[in-house]
């Protein structure tokens, strides 16, 4: 039986990885298959402008798309467009797999420190939240069984921003009792938890997919400075994407479908990182 990961970057050939290993035949779409490397078999697909065959025996679609830059176009082109494609060529095809579709915790609104759950209304509030609500919208629309995974911030080999700005001293603490709650998955949990509600048999609608502890930023960054040894970032202001919300993403639907997490908060998987741990995908 076939597993087919419509965009196979980081995040999808992890999970394709996975799948392998668990004696699937595994393919991966992405628009140069030459990066990818067996037990993967690559097809190269441009999914913004190109609708994908989907093979007779696919029993499972992972769709994992990455937009190449944080803009609206770019994410509608990425997002919506391509997640369109894919439908598309699901229509077209006489296997009637299980899909499910990665999207992101961007999409709450939320600035309070709140609990966010899958119950929590989801309104967008930036012009690349707007464009992932319309693509999930998309997808409710023609393929109302799938599953729809929001991932908090994934971090993990090759995703070493917040190490880098702590590192090169251009990370900020907030001032006191200001800092932001952040969420955060490690990749390698991120595949794990895919992979795992395909193989339930009736995988919930929504699910959210971060780690066990929703941390401030200020607490993070105070402890990656003590792990490298360098100085604690000086206070001043945040930018980008640091400035960004304030909630604590609660992963209790994914717990309780008996998913364990490998790295159950920042402190395990932030170690892993720095002591070079796991294998940086094209």
């Amino acid at each position: 039986m076939t597993v087919i990961i419509a965009g196979c970057g980081d995040l999808g050939t992890e999970v394709g990885l996975r799948f392998a290993a668990q004696g699937h035949r595994v393919v991966g779409m992405r628009r140069e298959a030459e990066l990818l490397r067996a037990p993967i078999e690559g097809r190269s697909v441009d999914l913004r402008h190109q609708v994908p065959t989907i093979d007779d025996d696919t029993t499972t679609v992972v769709v994992a798309l990455t937009a190449g830059s944080r803009t609206a176009a770019a994410y509608r082109e990425t997002y919506v467009t391509g997640l369109r494609n894919v439908l598309d060529g699901l229509e077209a095809s006489p296997a009637d797999p299980r899909v499910l579709v990665v999207s992101s915790t961007a999409v709450y609104d939320v600035d309070g420190g709140e609990t966010v759950t899958e119950s929590t209304p989801a309104v967008g509030g930036s012009a690349t939240a707007d464009v992932l609500l319309e693509a999930e919208k998309l997808l409710r629309s023609r393929a109302p069984e799938a599953t729809l995974v929001r991932l908090s911030g994934i971090y993990g080999p090759g995703r070493e921003r917040l190490i880098e700005q702590v590192r090169s001293g251009t990370a900020r603490l907030a001032a006191p009792a200001t800092s932001p709650h952040t969420n955060r998955i490690h990749r390698d949990d991120a595949a794990a938890a895919i992979v795992h509600l395909a193989g339930l048999e009736n995988p919930p609608p929504v699910v959210l997919g971060s780690d066990d502890e929703p941390a401030r930023l200020d607490e993070v960054l105070r402890f990656l400075a003590a792990e490298m040894g360098v100085a604690l970032p000086t206070q001043g202001e945040a930018t980008g994407w640091q400035a960004a919300g304030d909630k604590r993403i609660s992963n209790a639907l994914l717990r309780s479908t008996g998913f364990t997490f490998t790295y159950p908060s920042f402190r395990e998987g932030y170690r892993a990182v720095l002591a070079g741990g796991g294998v940086r995908h094209p």
